[in-house]
């Protein structure tokens, strides 16, 4: 859904390999990245978010128990990670890997905690009693009218028609991955599984893809804004 497709790309990255991660940078290499990153150089940000994705890797080995798919697992984790390095404290003392470490956990404990919130939430048309008169009264009848404001809608609106836009960016391959993968424009929402083994090509390739694209329509976004 094209919701979806918003919520992972305005903050990033997409599922990530967990085959293909950078090696770690050493302190020097991560020092002059951190430096050119502060000069707005966005190439050297990629760096860093490259090179840290073992970082989220680790992390989520201790939520594998939750029940929730590894690769959304480490989607959420790498969107935590893009957000500690987007405001990451130059000045501070503590090592990027710390502050990035803490922003990973806490983004994933978020996504959980809203995961069980979602499943517990009670549909607003169960009865939850009857009035004098014996007539049924539901949860929508005594709370307001959740429908999303007209502003909420043209923000939306907005919001999805520029991601529409940015696809036309993308080469006929990419694009109907990236279709396929979140249903958009008349494709059914599929795995990466699935993709990969009707258009002959393996998961991890189709993985590798999904990221790239998610990396150049946020950048393209981003660059737009």
């Amino acid at each position: 859904m094209i919701e979806l497709l918003t919520l992972m790309i305005l903050p990033l990255l997409g599922v990530i390999n967990s085959q293909n991660f950078p090696d770690v940078l050493s302190s020097e290499a991560e020092a002059k990245y951190l430096n050119a990153w502060r000069n707005k150089d966005f190439d050297a940000r990629n760096k860093l978010i490259e090179h840290n994705l073992r970082l989220v890797a680790h992390i989520v080995k201790k939520f594998e128990n939750t029940g929730i798919d590894k690769d959304d697992l480490l989607s959420i984790g790498t969107f935590g990670l893009i957000k500690a390095i987007d405001t990451f404290n130059f000045e501070a003392t503590n090592k990027l890997a710390t502050y990035a470490a803490k922003c990973i956990e806490n983004e994933i404990l978020m996504y959980i905690r809203s995961n069980k919130k979602r499943k517990d939430t009670i549909s607003l048309y169960s009865p939850i009693g009857e009035d004098k008169d014996g007539n049924e009264i539901r949860l929508c009848d005594i709370i307001e009218d959740p429908s999303p404001s007209i502003c909420e809608e043209i923000i939306y609106e907005e919001r999805k028609n520029k991601i529409q836009n940015a696809l036309n960016i993308l080469s006929k391959r990419e694009y109907e991955i990236i279709c396929r993968r979140f249903g958009l424009n008349g494709y059914a929402t599929e795995t990466q599984k699935m993709i990969a083994k009707s258009m002959g090509i393996s998961r991890s390739y189709v993985s590798r893809i999904e990221k790239r694209v998610l990396t150049k329509l946020y950048l393209h976004l981003k660059e737009d804004e």
